[in-house]
């Protein structure tokens, strides 16, 4: 929706920059076309964002598609057993606009255009996954890694270590799900204190800014990710819109490893953070 070339021209960026890309379920490319698009520039890794389905063959067929690609991980969105309030798409019943597929989950133009995103989403998702029927299912039928997307507790991250999943992704799915939800940067450090090293955590949700990057890793994600800004750059310019966006991330992450004293990135530490506290002026955290 946001450029023709949609997901083709972000995968291209990423692979020019040097960054790893996510292929969304709802992706208006294939998986082939999205991994083809950035491996042509350069080698890029991505990994492919799934949920639990109802349709068992279909989320098989995606998995061998993304394996057959050459994606490396799988992200299990966690967090929409059913989708949130929203208000505004009901308002205006919201459809994707017609010519738009989503070849991924086999839906066509005319399939969408015939019901809401709502009851769509509904038809094809799975409300009942849970760790001990899903995780298992997944380690049998793929070697690809699999991280959990959509944590936001030390508990839920305790049950990926507990079924041995790669890592996880916190994140509260771009705010959209359940309002009231602690932003990511606030739930991160449970999460990492629960990982503890056992388990790879990375974050998502609300990074704007190449210090948002940095106050993430000094809190411990190993990586952050990022959707909306390449949704703007996309709509911008394209793949030049999504180069200039991860460029201007860059360059802000690196002036602020410079003006923190940081010398490479392992410099990053809580000590360079601080804390407004309830008793008074800024405090170290």
């Amino acid at each position: 929706m946001a450029h023709p070339d949609g997901e083709t021209a972000t995968s291209r960026a990423c692979a020019k920059k040097g960054v790893s890309m996510g292929i969304s379920s709802f992706s208006n490319y294939s998986i082939t076309e999205v991994r083809s698009a950035g491996t042509n520039v350069a080698p890029i890794i991505h990994v492919m964002q799934l949920y639990t389905m109802k349709d068992r063959d279909l989320q098989l067929r995606i998995i061998r598609d993304a394996e057959l690609a050459g994606c490396t991980a799988i992200f299990l969105t966690a967090d929409s057993p059913v989708l949130g309030v929203r208000y505004n798409e009901w308002r205006n019943d919201f459809r994707t606009p017609a010519g738009l597929a989503f070849p991924i989950i086999e839906l066509t133009t005319e399939r969408i255009q015939n019901q809401t995103h709502d009851s769509g989403f509904t038809a094809f998702n799975d409300d009942a996954h849970n760790w001990t029927r899903d995780i298992p299912w997944l380690r049998s039928v793929t070697k690809m890694q699999i991280w959990i997307k959509g944590v936001l507790t030390a508990e839920d991250t305790l049950l990926a270590v507990q079924y041995g999943c790669d890592g996880i992704i916190v994140s509260n799915h771009g705010g959209r799900q359940l309002d009231g939800v602690p932003a990511t940067i606030d739930a991160l450090p449970e999460c990492v204190a629960a990982a503890n090293g056992r388990i790879r955590v990375h974050v998502d949700g609300g990074i704007r800014t190449g210090t948002d990057i940095f106050k993430a890793l000094a809190l411990g994600a190993e990586c952050c990710w990022v959707g909306r800004p390449a949704i703007w750059g996309l709509a911008y310019d394209g793949q030049a819109g999504v180069e200039r966006m991860l460029e201007i991330l860059h360059d802000e992450f690196r002036r602020c490893m410079q003006l923190t004293g940081c010398r490479k990135v392992s410099d990053i530490t809580k000590a360079s953070l601080g804390i407004v506290s309830a008793y008074g002026p800024l405090a170290r955290l």
